[in-house]
């Protein structure tokens, strides 16, 4: 863990405890501790964590580059963001795609 630990802890009030569940979901999310644990799972080499580091700064300059532009009045350059597709292991076919004989080259006959 870092070196400066802090505790989390919550009062519960009147004896709601959703309420108190709330917010120390929000208080272990904004403190970092899980995200930590998470990252030490596994080791990192440095050259691995300098890499990916550099294309987050790449990425973020290209975006604010591309964002001022935006605002400059420039209407040629456009900010498309990639929406992730789901993916399911079962269906690795397109949900637009329907599984017929006739996908596969097959006929039926009368």
């Amino acid at each position: 863990m870092s070196k400066r630990t802090t505790l989390i802890s919550v009062k519960v009030i009147k004896g709601d405890i959703n309420r108190a569940l709330k917010k120390l979901k929000r208080r272990s999310s904004d403190c970092g501790h899980l995200l930590e644990v998470r990252d030490r799972k596994t080791y990192t080499k440095p050259t691995t964590a300098r890499r990916r580091e550099k294309q987050l700064a790449v990425r973020a300059q290209y975006k604010a580059n591309i964002l001022e532009k935006i605002e400059g009045g420039d209407t040629t350059v456009k900010w498309v963001e990639k929406v992730k597709k789901p993916y399911s292991k079962n269906n690795k076919s397109t949900p637009s795609e329907e599984k017929t004989i006739e996908n596969y080259g097959l006929r039926m006959e009368k």
